[in-house]
């Protein structure tokens, strides 16, 4: 019988044991500016918490709020994790951040730590329309409906109308300390560090594992920046434009194009750009090449072309109507505006002050080399001075023409000539052919 019972204990205690190694806890931090960057981060986090059978996700919260779009996300995200989640507020969760937190199963705050404040403002401070302002009183009282905390106090951190009595008055919007908070069963707990958490879910031995941004989120996050997101918006139109401008394919068009991937690919990735925005985008390019190249003059397809591109790139900026507000809305339009104003500075420079430096004066030649000198490579073009042919395309004012039954590159005086039409060769100027319409 003694034996029975040692073995009995044995068993329990490898048991426990080997319950213990298999306990795991992931640790991630939201931080900063919450942006939509940061919600492949989380969705990633918990992916790979419920992959590895894990017993609990903490989220460490420090941030003064940021994008509602971004926080909606994450939000749902952790609400559909079927791991245990504890948001872990260190100092702060202040506007879209306390919506993070409201999210999770368990808040525990640090000593000192505040929760609030949540109402919907633009980059000014300035509060959103009401249509705003009940969205985000929605989202506030069903995230807190879900798990089981004072709606109306979740309300009140958006809404300073929301009176709840004993906390403040109408004219304030509702910020809980870290007491006030675990008073009014918004906070579960107050501890001072995540290995008080772990022991007081009785995780103390478990595994921990910290989990931060990899290189890719990371680059999809600063890509997504509204400086680099312009500054792509602006190489592609550059490079589209020189491209347009110039025979052949080269660098700028394969800068521009690869731009345009990155801008619309972190797009996509995020959840703003969509395939819909991208094939908006790509028709406008294909209807612009139309009217260049195809259609003489500057028409309808033209017109198209350039607002099927400007509504492709507009909507790439764009989150879902259900989290659209003025504020992005208006950060929208100043970003693709300033790339638009940024692209035009380029290309005036481009063509007013780049032909005059130095480093462009060594890629063209600057002096015309006589026929006598015997350095020209087309020799004999002198005979074509006076002969007519046929513009074989579209001359704006470069193209080609054929002359005599064979082609060649020639140009006009800067006059546009159609497709077809009878020119005739006025001078010869090294190997440039001018050329001009015929009466």
């Amino acid at each position: 019988m003694k034996k029975l019972n040692i073995i009995i204990l044995v068993f329990l205690v490898v048991s426990q044991l080997s319950y213990s190694q298999n306990k795991k806890v992931y640790v991630a931090d939201i931080e900063g500016m919450i942006d939509l960057g940061l919600a492949p981060y989380v969705q990633r986090v918990i992916e790979e918490a419920e992959k590895n059978s894990a017993d609990a996700i903490i989220f460490r919260i420090n941030t003064f709020g940021g994008r509602v779009d971004a926080a909606t996300q994450i939000k749902d995200a952790i609400l559909n994790s079927s791991v245990k989640t504890i948001a872990f507020i260190d100092k702060r969760a202040i506007s879209a951040g306390a919506l993070i937190s409201l999210s999770c199963e368990q808040i525990i705050m640090v000593p000192g730590a505040t929760i609030g404040a949540t109402t919907a403002v633009d980059q000014g401070g300035k509060k959103l329309s009401e249509k705003v302002e009940s969205y985000m009183r929605a989202e506030m009282r069903s995230t807190a409906e879900r798990r089981g905390r004072r709606k109306d106090i979740a309300e009140g951190m958006v809404d300073e109308r929301i009176v709840v009595k004993g906390i403040v008055d109408s004219t304030q919007l509702i910020t809980l300390t870290s007491e006030e908070a675990l008073k009014y069963g918004i906070a579960d707990s107050i501890l001072s560090n995540i290995l008080e958490v772990l022991k007081a879910d009785n995780l103390q031995d478990a595994e921990v594992i910290n989990v931060k941004s990899n290189w890719a989120e990371d680059v999809v996050r600063f890509l997504h920046n509204p400086i680099i997101s312009s500054l792509l918006i602006m190489i592609g139109l550059v490079g589209l434009f020189v491209e347009i401008k110039t025979p052949g394919w080269g660098l700028p068009g394969t800068a521009g194009v690869v731009a345009l991937i990155l801008f619309f690919g972190s797009g996509y990735i995020l959840q703003l750009a969509s395939i819909i925005e991208i094939v908006i985008f790509i028709v406008g390019v294909i209807l612009l090449l139309i009217e260049v190249f195809v259609i003489p003059g500057f028409g309808i397809f033209g017109v198209l072309g350039i607002l099927f591109m400007i509504a492709g790139l507009f909507l790439g900026l764009l989150p879902s109507f259900s989290t659209l507000n003025m504020g992005i809305l208006s950060q929208a339009i100043i970003q693709l505006a300033s790339s638009f104003v940024l692209a035009g500075a380029v290309i005036y420079f481009l063509t007013k002050f780049l032909p005059k430096t130095q480093i462009w004066n060594k890629l063209i030649l600057q002096t015309n080399i006589e026929a006598q000198s015997g350095y020209t490579s087309n020799v004999g073009l002198d005979h074509l001075i006076g002969a007519e042919g046929k513009s074989f395309t579209v001359l704006r004012p470069s193209g080609t023409a054929i002359i005599n039954n064979k082609r060649y590159d020639v140009v006009t005086a800067g006059e546009y000539i159609k497709r077809g039409t009878i020119i005739v060769v006025t001078a010869v100027e090294g190997s440039k052919i001018v050329v001009m319409k015929k009466d």
